[in-house]
């Protein structure tokens, strides 16, 4: 356990901040996950919405640093791609 004033800040602060990544995080899988439904039913113009919404938020993830900007640009990358596939086949 820590004894200094400091090292008990850090603990709080490595806290807060798990916590606040933690949140970031699940939110992506939420809004990546109504992208995949939407993709899995076959809507899209659902899906387009969604993956602007995917795409402004793994943006602002890494912007905050909670995950890497590469990391960001893979899965948009990724989920484009799906999207496209899906609108190719409607067409």
């Amino acid at each position: 356990m820590a004894h200094s004033s400091s090292a008990k800040k850090r603990i709080r602060q490595n806290e807060e901040h798990r916590l606040r990544n933690r949140r970031r995080k699940a939110g992506i899988k939420e809004t990546v996950r109504v992208f995949t439904e939407a993709v899995t039913t076959g809507k899209a113009d659902d899906a387009a919405k969604a993956l602007s919404q995917v795409q402004k938020q793994l943006d602002r993830t890494a912007d905050h640093g909670t995950i890497h900007k590469n990391t960001a640009a893979r899965k948009k990358s990724r989920l484009a791609k799906r999207l496209n596939k899906l609108t190719a086949v409607a067409k």
